[in-house]
């Protein structure tokens, strides 16, 4: 297979593309022939050396989300047989034009999206859904707040709430990435280069503040956040691209009686991956089959181009998921 390697934890020239080893389903496990990668900002945590992959996982070869085709099945597999296409998320391995998955983390791929389609909507709309969802707890009504709008997870996390019936606010470095978002459902944008939004926020609500937060920047994001949030508010710790730590107003934390819950999907036991995957099969799948949300590609570079794929989602350019397409 072709896959592309991490030579050594640095910057984007670091990525390799090398010939490999078929690998091999396990029990229960299917190989899948794959047509297009998803590239997340935790690949470009991987490469650079701060977010390693999990022990069973290839631990030099990137990417979380992929669409393909069964090619082979391992034994005691019983869902799929060859042929059918499919994706999905894993902790590892994408980058590669051949990877191996448990048969149970595998859903059928809606016949309705096209490949690129199906490409940019695992890791996006499963991290929304369950921060947003499953986790923040959200219900139709709610006022909620969508941190870097115009990334893949946040134009996911819009569309969700919107098809919820909530009440949507975004921020984002740039006007034109939230002009953007209103095309998908939001309600209010806020540009916030410097961090500062709180006041914005609760002008545009009224003074109330907002329900539930998906927080995918965290670092100084965060105390804003925390003044921003309404009483009993849900905020949803998913992303760390403005850094690792926060000066928590904890005073503030106690008074509107917040929870801050953190969440990743990538580390999870199989059987939490298992129950994400239904998510994707049950919820995700209908709600896009029907248009009620839909994947938003910005570009797609060939598996050769990782490297070039890498600097530009660095250079925040970009609106929804970049992919690589593994075909070619």
């Amino acid at each position: 297979m072709r896959a592309v390697v991490i030579r050594s934890p640095g910057g984007p020239e670091v990525l390799e593309l090398r010939d490999l080893p078929d690998p091999e389903p396990p029990y229960g496990h299917v190989r899948i022939r794959v047509h297009l990668a998803g590239v997340n900002r935790a690949d470009l945590l991987q490469r650079a050396g701060f977010y390693p992959a999990p022990p069973g996982v290839p631990a030099d070869i990137p990417g979380l989300e992929y669409v393909g085709t069964v090619e082979a099945v391992g034994p005691g597999v019983t869902r799929y047989s060859g042929g059918e296409r499919v994706y999905g998320i894993v902790a590892g391995g994408a980058y590669a034009d051949k990877l191996v998955a448990h048969e149970r983390e595998v859903v059928p791929a809606p016949a309705s999206l096209s490949d690129e389609d199906a490409a940019a909507v695992p890791e996006a709309f499963l991290t929304a859904l369950d921060a947003l969802v499953v986790r923040g707890r959200l219900v139709p009504g709610e006022r909620v707040l969508v941190h870097a709008a115009g990334s893949g997870v946040g134009t996911a996390g819009v569309q969700i709430a919107r098809a919820l019936g909530c009440f949507v606010i975004g921020t984002s470095r740039t006007s034109d990435k939230l002009d953007r978002c209103r095309d998908l459902g939001l309600d209010e944008g806020i540009v916030a280069p410097g961090g500062v939004f709180a006041a914005e926020v609760l002008a545009r609500t009224g003074g109330a503040g907002v329900d539930v937060v998906l927080d995918l920047v965290g670092g100084s994001y965060v105390p804003e956040t925390i003044a921003a949030a309404a009483k009993k508010a849900r905020i949803v710790l998913v992303g760390l691209t403005a850094g690792a730590s926060a000066q928590v107003p904890l005073g503030m934390v106690l008074q509107k009686r917040l929870e801050i819950i953190g969440t990743v999907l990538r580390s999870r036991p199989i059987e939490e991956k298992i129950e994400a995957a239904k998510w994707l099969d049950r919820t995700m799948g209908p709600w896009l089959s029907r248009g009620i949300v839909r994947p938003v590609v910005d570009r797609v570079f060939p598996l050769s181009e990782a490297a070039e794929a890498h600097r530009y989602v660095a250079s925040n350019v970009s609106f929804g998921k970049v992919l690589l397409d593994a075909r070619v």
